[in-house]
């Protein structure tokens, strides 16, 4: 399968470009320390349209597809992955969730708020024990007629402290593991509803992930999500477009990464000339750039499979397992070129590997996209 960006995309991508360079990158290191972005990056993300990228032009967004997304979002998490992550949970988790299930009733209240960034959204499915076994979560909604009443705890929500909006699973059937679990809309501000602290963490430190406690919050019935128990397949639809947006983000950060070993193998001098002329650097940087750009090929297959209404659950799978062992190999061999300096903050090489870390855990581990590779070739 080819894909092809368009004069567009490209136009799109180069701006973002321009915005990682001049604008994130100059703030990385601060948000990194600090471990919060500043909200004059995010609202000017806001005017950029960037939290409303896919969202549906009727609803006030751009309407722009899955490959022009992630042409923007890659370069977003080159220039910090942290924030990269914050804009895509909320198109493609959040928003997915919208779009694909909610009636037309919660599009028009939620979608165009979202479009402009007024609402953030965050995505609750993980709770403190249950992760890859989503089936097993255990938060509560209990029918009181005209509401649910839920209680629980979900835990690493991404963009809880931004949020305006949480999609919750829940379980709606405490009988049927699979087939009792619902998705529901929560307004932040609702009652019982509080967020835990900010969770410290390896890496993506700017991005804001805490523990959420629902105790007898009610949720109107018109907020519900798609039909009552059906959430659990909804979560996989969901997650599987959220891979495509972590795959990306481990290509931006490892693209990062590769430049910033090219521009100090060309600086760093030893034995008399650059360390650029060693056959031993050359070819970790061939081998680096050759993963790249086989993961970002991986990952844009994936893409134009959504973008096309073909079913991708496999091949976002497949992008995800390998973009995010890529950039974690990158990212080492990054460090390994700095020698010394990779391991010392004053080098982006040392958060690039911090960051790339996550890649592998979250919306799904290593071994979850496995079996879910394996399992599709094995109906064959």
């Amino acid at each position: 399968m080819q894909y092809t960006l368009s004069d567009d995309d490209l136009e799109l991508k180069q701006m973002a470009r321009e915005l990682a360079t001049k604008r994130i990158m100059p703030l990385a290191e601060e948000m990194d320390e600090k471990e919060c972005t500043p909200k004059e990056l995010i609202d000017e993300c806001r005017e950029l349209g960037y939290f409303g990228f896919t969202i549906p032009e009727e609803y006030g967004g751009l309407g722009l597809g899955t490959v022009s997304f992630m042409s923007v979002l890659e370069e977003i998490c080159y220039g910090n992955a942290g924030f990269g992550i914050m804009v895509s949970v909320h198109n493609t988790l959040v928003g997915d969730a919208f779009k694909l299930f909610a009636s037309e009733e919660l599009k028009q209240k939620y979608l165009p708020r979202m479009a402009t960034g007024e609402l953030i959204g965050a995505y609750c499915l993980t709770e403190p024990h249950s992760g890859t076994d989503a089936a097993g979560l255990t938060t509560a909604a209990v029918d009181k007629g005209d509401h649910f009443l839920l209680n629980g705890t979900k835990s690493y929500v991404t963009n809880a402290g931004h949020a305006g909006v949480f999609v919750v699973f829940c379980r709606t059937n405490p009988d049927d593991k699979n087939r009792g679990i619902s998705l529901m809309a929560i307004d932040a501000d609702t009652p019982g509803l509080t967020l835990g602290k900010p969770e410290r963490k390896m890496g993506i430190k700017n991005s804001d992930t805490r523990e959420i406690s629902l105790q007898d919050v009610r949720v109107p019935k018109e907020n519900l999500i798609g039909p009552l128990n059906g959430g659990f397949k909804q979560a996989m639809i969901i997650l599987n477009g959220g891979r495509i947006g972590v795959s990306f983000q481990a290509i931006g950060i490892a693209q990062a990464a590769l430049d910033e070993s090219v521009k100090y193998a060309k600086e760093r001098h030893q034995f008399d000339r650059p360390i650029a002329e060693f056959q031993a650097i050359q070819f970790k940087l061939a081998e680096m750039a050759t993963r790249i750009d086989a993961g970002r090929l991986l990952a844009f297959r994936a893409a134009q499979m959504k973008d096309d209404g073909t079913p991708f659950h496999r091949e976002a799978s497949m992008a995800k397992l390998f973009c995010s062992r890529m950039s974690n190999y990158v990212t080492n061999e990054a460090v390994q070129i700095h020698g010394g300096y990779g391991y010392i903050k004053e080098y982006p090489v040392e958060r690039y590997f911090r960051d790339a870390r996550v890649t592998e855990l979250y919306e799904g581990t290593t071994e979850a996209q496995r079996m879910v590779i394996s399992r599709d070739l094995l109906k064959e």
